[in-house]
């Protein structure tokens, strides 16, 4: 409505409160000509009279008093809406849309997890497992915050900035390591059975690619459509897998084996609508997980262009 301010609805309550405009103005710091002034344009703009000042005390009218009503609610409304930004700033409270490609699932999720839990218990996370094609489209819908996937092709509205180098290589069990050479020449993983990623992901078609380009035909007994499933196998058989160094991490009993020659590294990055509205859950997400890389030891990234500025 035009004219009508939230000035106006205070004023208003404070001199229902009072009954006096004398005592309201003090209270408000504003001239009681100010006041009077104010209030009035508040009647002519909702065209009714709100008080009677015909008494010794100023009252509301009938339709003052129904107005007041809904005014002294939305009032509480927008004191709860800034406490719950105040809240969301110093991360007391939020929410975090996190889409993620699955060979992170195993070895970057869980430590993210438990980092951001530690750090901002009171800020929520959901986790979509998903291709890179799904978050990318996420993120552009504005379903999603953040992204963890590979640098790619760049795709209009989305920015990527490069965490880590992730290396792949060969992964086997403990005591089965001992037995191969380091590096292991690529030509021997025709000697090895392997259990690998079904084919849908872009993980086992890089890994197709390096076989290919090295005239390799591994013996593929087991393929799976789970990081997890893999580590299982890998750790109770006499198979070994081929996927991110990273993943042995949190798994003792698995131990990377770099071929000769390397499969190529991939690029990881955090993807963000470019121009969107970054909150500040997110901004901390991103903080955090460059600290955890860090702090995990994961290789650098050729180029760890930040966008924790746009948080």
């Amino acid at each position: 409505m035009a004219g009508l301010e939230l000035r106006h609805l205070r004023y208003l309550l404070a001199v229902a409160e009072h009954g006096n405009f004398s005592r309201a103005a003090e209270e408000l710091y504003v001239s009681q000509p100010t006041l009077s002034q104010q209030i009035k344009q508040l009647e002519t703009a909702l065209g009714v009279q709100l008080l009677d000042r015909s008494g010794r005390t100023v009252r509301l009218t009938d339709a003052g008093a129904a107005f007041a009503e809904r005014a002294r609610s939305a009032l509480r409304e927008l004191a709860a809406a800034e406490r719950a930004i105040e809240d969301v700033q110093d991360l007391s409270r939020g929410h975090l849309r996190l889409g993620i490609t699955p060979t992170f699932i195993t070895y970057l999720i869980g430590p993210l997890t438990a980092e951001l839990h530690a750090r901002h218990p009171g800020i929520s996370l959901t986790v979509v497992e998903t291709s890179q094609d799904s978050i990318e489209a996420g993120l552009l819908a504005d379903d999603l915050d953040v992204g963890i996937a590979f640098v790619g092709s760049p795709v209009p509205g989305i920015a990527a900035a490069a965490l880590f180098t992730e290396h792949l290589g060969l992964v086997t069990s403990g005591p089965r390591a001992g037995t191969l050479p380091v590096p292991l020449p690529v030509r021997a993983l025709d000697d090895i059975q392997l259990a690998l990623l079904s084919s849908d992901f872009l993980t086992r078609t890089h890994i197709d690619t390096y076989f290919a380009a090295h005239h390799v035909d591994p013996r593929i007994t087991v393929e799976a459509n789970s990081v997890q499933a893999l580590t299982e196998i890998v750790q109770r058989t006499p198979l070994a897998t081929v996927l991110p160094d990273a993943v042995t991490h949190d798994h003792p009993h698995l131990t990377p084996v770099p071929l000769d020659p390397p499969i190529p590294t991939r690029t990881v990055a955090l993807l963000r609508r470019d121009g969107g509205y970054h909150s500040a859950a997110a901004a901390a997400f991103v903080r955090l997980t460059n600290e955890l890389v860090a702090t995990r030891g994961y290789a650098p990234a050729g180029d760890r262009q930040s966008i924790q500025a746009r948080g």
